[in-house]
Formats: C-alpha cells, sequence, structure tokens
C-alpha cells in the first residue's frame, strides 16, 4: 500500500469518523438535556399534585376543626340556657307567688274600706252648705 494514499484515507476516514462521533455526541447531549428537562417537568408537577392536595387537606382540616368548634359552642349554650331558664321558670314563679299575696292585699284592703268611703262619698252629694264665692263681691 502506499504510504500517501494510506495518510489521505486515514485522515478522511478519521474526519468521517470525528464528524459521526460528534455529531452522535451532540445527539446524546441533546437526548441528556431532553430527558432532564422531561425529569423536571414530572418534578414540577409533583410539586403541584402535592401543593394541590396539602390545599385540599387543609381544608378539610379547617371544615373538620370549625364544625367541632360549633358542636362545643352548642353545647355550652344549652348548658347555659338550661342553667338560667330553670332560674328563670323560679323567678316567674316567685313573681306569680308576690302578684298574688299584693292582689290578695288590695282586695282586703277594698273590702275593709269600701263602706266608709260609700258613706262619705253620699255624704259629700248630699250635704249641701251655701257659700258665697270668694271673688264675688257685694254691689250696693
Amino acid at each position: 500500500m502506499n504510504f500517501a494514499f494510506y495518510t489521505k484515507f486515514s485522515k478522511s476516514r478519521y474526519l468521517v469518523t470525528h464528524k459521526y462521533l460528534t455529531h452522535h455526541q451532540n445527539s446524546q447531549g441533546i437526548q441528556t438535556l431532553l430527558e432532564a428537562e422531561k425529569d423536571a417537568a414530572r418534578i414540577v408537577q409533583k410539586a403541584r399534585a402535592y401543593r394541590v392536595q396539602r390545599l385540599k387537606d387543609a381544608r378539610t382540616e379547617a371544615a373538620r376543626e370549625i364544625e367541632e368548634l360549633k358542636e362545643q359552642k352548642n353545647l355550652e349554650f344549652q348548658d347555659f340556657e338550661a342553667e338560667h331558664v330553670g332560674s328563670s321558670d323560679q323567678s316567674s314563679v316567685k313573681v306569680a307567688s308576690e302578684t298574688e299575696e299584693k292582689l290578695k292585699a288590695v282586695q282586703k284592703a277594698f273590702n275593709e274600706n269600701k263602706d266608709s268611703v260609700i258613706d262619705k262619698l253620699l255624704s259629700a252629694v248630699t250635704t249641701v252648705e251655701p257659700k258665697v264665692h270668694i271673688n264675688v263681691t257685694v254691689r250696693q
């Protein structure tokens, strides 16, 4: 084989191989970048899904806590109401008995003084004492 031909052939083969390897290496680099981009997109998607799930869980937890608080406050109100309704019933019974006592006292006073009041009214109406009014002046 001719040395010059071998050198030419070797150089051109080297260039073709070099171009192919360089193209292949670039293609592999692009593939690696695309895979990395896909992985990053998957990670971002998982993070979004996790955030959405956390928000849903937080809403559910907040709704549960609100329901527990409502239930607790309703129980407190029922206890308070039961405590004060009982005293209200006792107060109304006490007021009713006091009112009944006062009505009896008024009725007793009426019965005791009825005859004397009627006598005083009749005597005031039937007894007439003629008097000259103080504004009357006598003319002569």
